[in-house]
């Protein structure tokens, strides 16, 4: 379940060790496959998603199907799924948001980050966001990770880059009308402990025409920062960016501003002046930093700071969502599971046949190879329990006997095949507009290709 990097990669390492007898499909909710490659990684960064070029080969084996546009809860239940096959793998990710829980979250132009990410890739969910850039001079993003810095990059810089790029041409017509002047990112503890790359750290702050500053002087390392600083030369070499870029100097004709702002968190939104529907600004509370267990806390100092703000964007953190029928540590965020075996809602043992993998197994963290690890992991469990795996119950098994069940329900489920048709019609419609591509972003529009 799930046509994301996770679904793609676990679904490569069941044919390694399968072989010729694997038979696997891949469900997604969407008429589009490769999940946050597509939706998550941002326009300027195409090298990133040249993984679709592996995901693309995978999906034209014969061993595998894709099956898009079918939700399940909405479309299938996973208790039905589990008549057509032998195994179900659970790579659904997580599609929520942590939410700040402050005063005033929701008042206009607030939203998430992956929200506003979303919104400028084209994702069909958010193709409607309400963000009009051409009222908005100051922009507070909540959390210092690469999607905040990512969030931040697009809106600073010049439209002409992104004019060539995979953007979608809605969002595209908003940043060129932008009057965004200033972009704030704001973290709750301190540089060292900042959890954005070397790579997209240095392109933020390299933007043309874009001042850098830092204030409040939080760039000079505590003791307890040097320690950190020593253990890790990741957390040193993006100290000594951020260290570098404070004392180059500026460009003086420059008309956008970008300001990290450390040990900061958000108390409250406030309302704008003169529209009490709308975000104006932010109360901030000024943090220190304290030792506990070996990690540098965030504590607050009960000073407060007002940062005037008119569209804020929160990246704090995602969350994976229940799936019924499937167990879930509300808690945690994930489905309960031992090395990717969902465990059984009274925890004992297992349920047959049942995994997990990706984000929904282990939490919103990670990189590729965390990713591959994990796949692996969970192909593992699936290859170890073959000879345990439930029956297929089913008259037709596998994708064919979904395929002719979901039909029967008036389901227009597309192909492998029919994404191929989607994507030849994004390119033909980029190519007239100098892009690679331009995204479809109505779903009706996608399954239209399909017939």
């Amino acid at each position: 379940m799930s046509s994301c990097r996770q679904g793609f990669y676990t679904a490569a390492e069941l044919l390694k060790r399968y072989g010729e007898r694997a038979r696997v499909d891949i469900v997604d909710r969407l008429p589009t496959p490769f999940g946050l490659v597509r939706s998550g990684v941002a326009p300027d960064h195409p090298d990133t998603k040249n993984v679709v070029n592996q995901f693309t080969a995978l999906g034209r084996d014969p061993r595998v199907a894709f099956l898009g546009n079918v939700a399940v809860g909405r479309d299938v239940r996973l208790q039905d799924l589990r008549a057509y096959y032998n195994a179900i793998v659970l790579a659904y990710g997580a599609e929520s948001n942590r939410r700040l829980q402050v005063e005033g979250e929701g008042l206009r132009n607030v939203f998430s980050a992956r929200e506003f990410v979303w919104w400028y890739n084209g994702h069909p969910d958010y193709r409607d966001l309400p963000v009009d850039l051409s009222k908005v001079r100051r922009v507070a993003v909540l959390g210092l990770g690469n999607v905040a810095v990512d969030c931040a990059r697009m809106l600073l810089q010049p439209p002409a880059r992104l004019a060539a790029t995979d953007v979608a041409g809605h969002a595209l017509a908003q940043l060129s009308a932008s009057a965004v002047r200033s972009v704030d990112l704001i973290g709750r503890r301190g540089p060292v402990q900042a959890s954005f790359t070397a790579k997209e750290l240095r392109e933020v702050l390299r933007l043309p025409g874009v001042r850098v500053s830092f204030p409040g002087g939080a760039l000079a390392p505590t003791p307890a920062d040097r320690e950190e600083m020593a253990a890790s030369r990741v957390r040193r070499r993006i100290h000594e960016i951020m260290v570098a870029a404070a004392a180059a100097p500026q460009p003086e004709d420059a008309e956008r501003e970008l300001r990290l702002r450390f040990l900061r968190s958000p108390m409250a939104l406030l309302p704008a002046a003169g529209d009490a529907s709308t975000v104006g600004a932010l109360k901030l509370e000024v943090m220190r930093l304290e030792a506990s267990n070996g990690q540098q806390c965030a504590v607050g100092t009960s000073e407060f700071e007002t940062l005037e703000a008119d569209l804020v964007l929160s990246s704090i953190g995602y969350r994976s969502e229940p799936l019924e029928g499937a167990p879930f540590d509300a808690r945690l965020g994930v489905i309960p599971n031992r090395a990717g075996r969902v465990l059984a809602a009274d925890g004992a043992g297992s349920e047959p046949g049942m995994y997990a993998c990706g984000w929904v197994k282990r939490g919103p963290t990670g990189i590729i190879g965390t990713n591959l690890f994990d796949a692996n992991e969970t192909a593992a469990a699936v290859a170890e329990d073959a000879a345990a795996l439930p029956h297929v119950t089913a008259a037709a098994p596998g994708g064919a006997g979904l395929r002719q069940a979901l039909q029967a329900r008036g389901v227009q489920v597309v192909s492998f095949e029919d994404w191929l048709r989607i994507d030849a019609a994004e390119v033909a419609r980029g190519l007239a507009l100098g892009k690679p591509r331009e995204k479809l972003v109505d779903v009706a529009h996608m399954l239209a290709c399909c017939r």
